[in-house]
Parts: structure tokens; C-alpha cells; sequence
């Protein structure tokens, strides 16, 4: 077995650090020359099977294409900030009910949203934490 380990440094470079894992140990570094910033360490461990990971990494490749569509990245955006109908997300980024619709289906096949219904209406939620994360990051890279 193959062991790996993976460090993300993430500093939004306000003093304030943006890290969130379920798998690895986090630790806070602090110097006189650098600012705070979080170092995330991770272990993977993966066989030595290459289609398990041909196919981890066509996974991880389809979800950023997935992620590439500005209008899909819009919504998850408005889902950051909660629970929101197709109705909600749909006048949030002015676009058709039918048109947001479209682009949930394809974030809730590659499973980026969640959803739920009461009666008639459904409502779309981020996955989970990782997808938070991951656009809280793409974001604030940016921004920058």
C-alpha cells in the first residue's frame, strides 16, 4: 500500500484562516515572517490499483467541469448562504425556473446539492461541508 500525504495551506491573508476536513489533523503555525495560517495534513492511503485511481481522478475531473459553468457556480453560491427553492434561486440569479431546474439536476447528479421536498415545492441545499469549503476557497482565490 501507497501512503501520500497531502498539505493545503490555506491564509486568506485578512488574519483569518479557512480550513474545514473530516480526515487529517490541523495544526496553526505562527512566525515573525509569515502570517497565521492553517496547515491542513492528510494521509491517503491508496493500493496499488491505478483504475481506482484513474478513476478518483476522472471523478475529481468531471466535478470541475461540473464547477466550470458560471450559472451552476452562481447557485451554489446563493446555497451558501442556506436552504433555497427553485423559485429563490431562480429569481436570486434572474434566470427561468426551467433553466435553474436544468442546472440543479446536473449539480445534483454530480452530487453537489442535495434536495428535499415539501408537497410541491423542492428545496436545494449545498452537499456538505467539503462543498462549502471548496467554494469558499475558489472565491476568496479570486478575490485576491
Amino acid at each position: 500500500m501507497l501512503t501520500y500525504l497531502c498539505h493545503a495551506i490555506i491564509d486568506t491573508g485578512r488574519g483569518a484562516c479557512i480550513a474545514m476536513s473530516s480526515i487529517g489533523a490541523m495544526k496553526l503555525e505562527h512566525t515573525e515572517a509569515n502570517k497565521s495560517r492553517t496547515q491542513v495534513e492528510r494521509e491517503w492511503h491508496l493500493s496499488h490499483d491505478s483504475e481506482r485511481l484513474k478513476a478518483n481522478i476522472q471523478e475529481l475531473a468531471n466535478n470541475f467541469k461540473v464547477l466550470g459553468d458560471p450559472t451552476r457556480l452562481r447557485i451554489l453560491q446563493a446555497l451558501m448562504h442556506g436552504e433555497r427553492c427553485v423559485r429563490e434561486l431562480a429569481d436570486g440569479i434572474q434566470m427561468e425556473q426551467s433553466a435553474v431546474s436544468h442546472q440543479l439536476r446536473t449539480l445534483r447528479d454530480a452530487g453537489l446539492v442535495n434536495f428535499r421536498r415539501d408537497g410541491k415545492v423542492v428545496y436545494y441545499s449545498l452537499a456538505d461541508a467539503h462543498v462549502f469549503t471548496l467554494l469558499s476557497v475558489g472565491i476568496e482565490h479570486v478575490a485576491e
